[in-house]
């Protein structure tokens, strides 16, 4: 399994959520990186704007000597503002919009709970979709049942953009998601909750591999 040139490797990607980690975001992302991980998304979009772009410019400088991308939910402005690599966008987010604010080397991604919205996200520019939930997920209410790992497979062969896994994936499931063809996995809880991010991370990373055996 190749990967484009615009994802991370190891294709990880950690979201974070201040609620359930316990430690600050940036020592959570400074354990996440000296693990192997290079792939942190600030999400926490509950925080006041000065707050937040603080802390993205915290976690700007923490990967920095990784060379780990980090992206911004929702807000390209503030992502360009604060040297983030680009944007996740939720379900329903205006791809071509953030692109015109980021530029064309921006990594853009994009939220998606069905194929038809993975479709057009897909279609309107974004680098990658993030399709959730896979498994049932106490970081994931709302979006209706688990899609599985048959909805993910339908979705990996259809999309014209790598997707990830995103819902209830662990060390011990992700493996599963990438037999399904899945370019990679989202995880919140199995890192954020962990009393050693960096463990957590190390885990995953052991879990990286593609079906036929190499690393990814």
């Amino acid at each position: 399994m190749s990967l484009p040139l615009s994802l991370p490797r190891p294709p990880i990607l950690v979201i974070s959520d201040r609620r359930q980690a316990r430690w600050p975001l940036d020592q959570v992302a400074a354990a996440v990186f000296a693990a192997g991980g290079r792939w942190f998304l600030l999400r926490d979009k509950d925080l006041a704007p000065a707050a937040r772009r603080r802390m993205l410019e915290r976690l700007v400088a923490v990967a920095r000597p990784y060379g780990a991308t980090v992206l911004l939910g929702g807000d390209p402005a503030l992502a360009r503002a604060a040297g983030a690599a680009g944007v996740h966008l939720p379900d329903g987010g205006d791809v071509a919009a953030a692109r015109a604010v980021l530029g064309a080397a921006a990594l853009i991604g994009f939220s998606a709970h069905d194929l038809a919205g993975a479709a057009a996200a897909a279609r309107a520019g974004a680098d990658y979709v993030i399709f959730s939930p896979i498994f049932p997920s106490a970081s994931k209410p709302g979006y209706g049942p688990a899609l599985g790992l048959t909805g993910l497979r339908d979705a990996a062969a259809r999309l014209p953009v790598p997707v990830l896994a995103l819902g209830g994936v662990t060390a011990a499931t992700m493996a599963g998601c990438l037999d399904a063809g899945a370019a990679g996995v989202a995880v919140m809880g199995a890192v954020m909750s962990a009393e050693d991010p960096g463990a957590a991370m190390a885990a995953l990373r052991a879990k990286a591999v593609a079906p036929a055996g190499q690393s990814l």
